[in-house]
This record gives C-alpha cells, sequence and structure tokens, in this order.
C-alpha cells in the first residue's frame, strides 16, 4: 500500500514536470550572482569531460540555453576560470554609465570644433556659451552642466581667466605640442618629402548599410569622403565577428603591399588591448622596405607605437637599479649619493636615452617618424580612407562572414584612389589651419 502511496506520489511529480514552463533568460542587467558562476564553471568542467572533442562555441551556447545565462558572461566566467583557477563575486554596487562613456570619439570631436568655432569667430569661449552651443546641435547629445564640465576636463581643456571672465582653453602642454607638430608636417611638405601616416580600425564583419542619405538637411555625424563631397549616411549594425585593419597610405594612394588584416579574438570592447608592440614591430618592418627614400610617417601615440627602447630609471625603481643604469652610462660618483640625487642625474641623461623602438627603426632605415598630438584624428587622411573602406564594404555585406568581409575590404581599397586620398589630405590640411588660425587668435586676445 506504501509502494502504491509512492508510486502515485511520483507519477503526480512527472506530470508536474512535463506541466512546468519554460526555462527564462536570465533578465538583461541583472548581475549574475557567485552560485550561478559556479553552475557555468561546473558544467564547463562537466562537458569538457564527457565531451572532449566539442567546439568552444558550441559548448558556450549549450550553456547558454541550459541556464539562460548571457554567452558574453558565460565566457568572461570560463575565461577567468582558466586564468584564475577560481571565480570572483559579482560586484552588487551597478556603476551607471557615464554621460562620457556614452559619446564617441566623433562626438568628443564635435565638442572640440565648438570651441574652436567660437575663437575664430573671436567670441570668447564661456562655459555657458560653449554648453548653449553644443545643445543646439542635434547631433550631439543634451548635456547638463556637471556632465559637460567632467568631459571638458577629460579632453584636456582648462578655464583661464580672462578680465572678468572665465574662458576655455587648452592645457600648455597640448598647445605646444599641436604647434611643433604642425610646424614640422608643414616643413617636410616645404622639402617635398614623402609623407606616409598610418593607422589601424576595426571592422565588424556583421555590419551592414541599410540606406544611403543622400539629401544634405538629413543630420548624422558619420561621413564619408568621396571626391571632397560629403555624403550623409544612415547605418544599421549586426552582430558579427571582427577583423583589425592596419594600413599605411600618402598622396599616392594605399601603399601596395601595406595591408595587414586578422580576426579580434574579442567579440566587442577596446580592439587595441589584442596588438602589442611585437606585432606592430613585425608589421612596420616589412612595410619600410616599401617607402620612398627619406620619407615620413605620421602615426598616433598608440601603446603599441610606442615601446621604449630602453627602460630609464623612474623614482619607483630600486636604488641598486639606478646606481646600474647610469653606470652602463659611464657615470661614476666618488663618494655615497642618496637615491634623489641619482634621480636628479638620471633626469638629466633621460632626453639622450629615451627613443622608441619604432622610432629607432624608421630612423636606421632612413625615415622619420611624426607623431600626432593629442586629440587631433582629424590630422590623420587615413580615418576619411578607413570611412571610405568601410561604407563600401557596409553597402555590399551579405553574408556577414569573415572570409567574404576580407574580401570586399581588399575591393574597397582598390576602389580608394589617388585622387580620393588627395582630398583626404587637403581636407587635413584645411583642418591644421584652422587650428593653426585658432592658436594665434588665442595667444593674440590672451596676451
Amino acid at each position: 500500500m506504501i509502494m502504491s502511496d509512492n508510486h502515485n506520489k511520483w507519477d503526480v511529480m512527472d506530470d508536474d514536470i512535463v506541466r512546468l514552463s519554460p526555462k527564462r533568460k536570465n533578465p538583461s542587467g541583472k548581475l549574475v550572482s557567485s552560485g550561478q558562476r559556479e553552475i557555468i564553471v561546473n558544467m564547463y568542467k562537466d562537458i569538457r569531460s564527457k565531451h572532449p572533442e566539442m567546439k568552444y562555441k558550441p559548448m558556450i551556447l549549450e550553456i547558454n540555453q541550459t541556464t539562460g545565462i548571457g554567452r558574453q558572461t558565460i565566457c568572461s566566467t570560463i575565461s577567468e576560470y582558466r586564468r584564475t583557477g577560481t571565480i570572483s563575486s559579482p560586484i552588487k554596487k551597478r556603476n551607471r554609465s557615464s554621460l562620457l562613456s556614452q559619446t564617441d570619439d566623433l562626438d568628443r570631436n564635435t565638442l572640440r570644433k565648438k570651441v574652436y568655432s567660437l575663437w575664430l569667430r573671436r567670441v570668447l569661449p564661456t562655459n555657458d556659451r560653449i554648453l548653449a552651443e553644443v545643445n543646439k546641435d542635434p547631433a550631439l547629445p543634451k548635456f547638463k552642466r556637471t556632465d559637460f564640465d567632467n568631459i571638458i576636463k577629460n579632453l584636456d581643456f582648462v578655464f583661464t581667466k580672462f578680465k572678468q571672465h572665465s574662458v576655455l582653453t587648452e592645457s600648455e602642454d597640448l598647445i605646444v605640442c599641436r604647434r611643433n607638430y604642425l610646424n614640422d608636417i608643414r616643413k617636410y611638405r616645404e622639402e617635398d618629402r614623402t609623407i606616409y601616416y598610418l593607422d589601424e580600425t576595426l571592422l565588424n564583419a556583421g555590419d551592414f548599410m541599410d540606406q544611403v542619405l543622400k539629401n544634405k538637411s538629413v543630420v548624422h555625424k558619420h561621413k564619408a569622403f568621396n571626391k571632397g563631397i560629403k555624403t550623409e549616411v544612415e547605418n544599421l549594425t549586426g552582430n558579427g565577428n571582427h577583423l583589425i585593419l592596419f594600413h599605411i597610405g600618402s598622396n599616392k594612394g594605399f601603399l601596395k603591399g601595406g595591408l595587414l588584416c586578422f580576426e579580434s579574438k574579442m567579440s566587442s570592447g577596446d580592439y587595441h588591448d589584442e596588438i602589442n608592440g611585437d606585432h606592430f614591430k613585425e608589421w612596420f618592418e616589412s612595410i619600410l622596405p616599401r617607402l620612398e627614400p627619406n620619407s615620413i610617417v605620421v602615426m598616433d601615440n598608440a601603446p603599441y607605437h610606442s615601446i621604449k627602447a630602453e627602460q630609464i630609471p623612474t623614482p619607483s625603481s630600486k636604488k641598486a637599479e639606478i646606481l646600474e643604469w647610469l653606470n652602463s652610462k659611464g657615470v661614476t660618483f666618488d663618494k655615497p649619493m642618496l637615491k634623489l640625487q641619482l634621480l636628479v642625474k638620471v633626469r638629466e641623461l633621460r632626453p639622450r636615452f629615451s627613443s622608441y623602438v619604432i622610432d629607432n627603426l624608421a630612423t636606421n632605415s632612413g625615415h622619420t617618424v611624426l607623431r600626432l598630438p593629442s586629440y587631433h584624428n582629424e590630422f590623420n587622411p587615413m580615418k576619411l580612407a578607413w570611412e571610405m573602406v568601410k561604407g563600401y564594404v557596409k553597402r555590399n555585406n551579405e553574408t556577414f562572414k569573415i572570409d567574404s568581409s576580407l574580401l570586399l575590404v581588399n575591393t574597397a581599397i582598390e576602389r580608394v584612389t589617388t585622387e580620393n586620398w588627395k582630398n583626404f589630405i587637403n581636407n587635413v590640411i584645411e583642418e591644421e589651419n584652422k587650428i593653426w588660425m585658432v592658436d594665434d587668435i588665442i595667444d593674440e586676445i590672451l596676451d
């Protein structure tokens, strides 16, 4: 009788299981608990032991479908476990994303141009005036005073007292660096030396373009340049694998054989984290023999462009390390010295021995590296060339696969003509001349 009751009991439970609702997904934005992370790791270990032949992506998908937890969270949890052998507890207090994090490079570049436009009109760019100008622009987010002040500080702007006003200028270091760059690039053009510009970018194989809007009344911040004519475009972005692209070009066009392309291992995030100094050095060495003699190579200050040829002691270095470095440079002392005294000597010698690996490679090949000033991507015509390449890929993307995207990239690069490049460079020269005028006007007014 008892057995019969038990049997009926389990029959009822089995029937209940059949009528259970479908598995629910973990709500988007909700923190994944430590217990859920342990389940992810336990499932990962179980699948690896029972099905060692299973590929990584199908495994992630199976865990996702079983637990309802997002694939990105599953990937990051497994990655942390494989790297550290453990999993960390989630941070329960979630920080709201700041308006700064929601503004992209184009937004920030537009903000800078708002400030410059006022100086060009000889109108003092006070905080209230700039904020009003920015909030009138439909292509920019609407800023509150506090958010705007934080973004301005992050762009190296400073407020300078002028008479009874507080006007917006830029940090002295940035202005000096920019003027030095503009002096140099003008001198190299006068010398008729070939100037190459290099740059890297990220291409999403899932990107496509819904339509091209040629009505110039349509406001959109992404602009392609073709024969000097601006074309407004509206993009739809899909999800897909990513390609990291390196290239270099001059007024003669993209350098033949200069393209480096490889698949990103990350589905999102900052692709710069995937590039190291060795990758860049290997590519740079391959393009040096292809350059015109005595040429200039313009690049930004990305970390992988700026690996030091020699590690120079810093205040955090041990005293013995500092002394050893000084001795290697032929500096000896006839009496004991304090660490602070040694650091003073290091600072004196630093300019002689501070150099970059890439700059030295270029110099040894008879070329000169010129580094762009911070915040001035508009000085690099490669940005416009990349916009044209990406526009072509998006317009013709049908499969959203890496292989077909790579074929489209090669076709797009071949379609960028010498005339296009000359127009890109002329556009850059116009931007350089505007900034030159801005600095002259600021110098005159604030004198």
